[in-house]
């Protein structure tokens, strides 16, 4: 994909972010416009931690098949990694990574990156694809700045909960 697809969502999306009424509100434009722009990014959603759990991840906002996995915890699956490393994982062929957690038989590869706010991570974007390998080190850099304005949104919106309604 082209650079200036990527440096396009996230013109758009840090732009949404200066206005966006809530957290559900720029998570619900990022998971839309990010599969419109990129075909290969076959589901993408949010995972926030649970403030009164904070060993779990909550499903938020996605765009893709529904998923059973709507509660993780971080000592599994391949958002658990990324919030235990505090890092981004990605994982060029799922069916070889005993830490998938299957969510669809289609799901080749998959990228997840911690969003962080004060310092801390407290969610991550998770992103699937049909392709194997599917994502570069130039997703990897895209996927880690779409983290980035979620996490400064957060840092930034004085209503607190990273779960406020859609």
């Amino acid at each position: 994909m082209s650079e200036s697809s990527f440096s396009q969502i996230l013109s758009e999306a840090a732009s949404f972010a200066e206005s966006a009424a809530d957290l559900a509100a720029l998570q619900n434009f990022i998971v839309e416009i990010i599969p419109q722009r990129l075909s290969y990014y076959n589901w993408t959603g949010f995972y926030m931690l649970d403030p009164d759990d904070p060993e779990t991840l909550v499903l938020g906002p996605f765009c893709g098949a529904p998923t059973e996995h709507v509660r993780i915890p971080v000592t599994q699956g391949i958002c658990g990694a990324a919030v235990a490393q505090n890092d981004t994982v990605i994982v060029d062929d799922v069916n070889s990574d005993p830490r998938y957690l299957a969510c669809s038989l289609e799901t080749r590869s998959e990228i997840v990156a911690p969003i962080r706010a004060h310092g801390t991570v407290v969610g991550e974007i998770d992103i699937d694809s049909h392709d194997l390998a599917a994502f570069s080190a130039h997703d990897r850099e895209f996927v880690e700045k779409c983290a980035a304005i979620v996490g400064s949104f957060i840092e930034r919106d004085q209503t607190g909960s990273p779960f406020t309604s859609k």
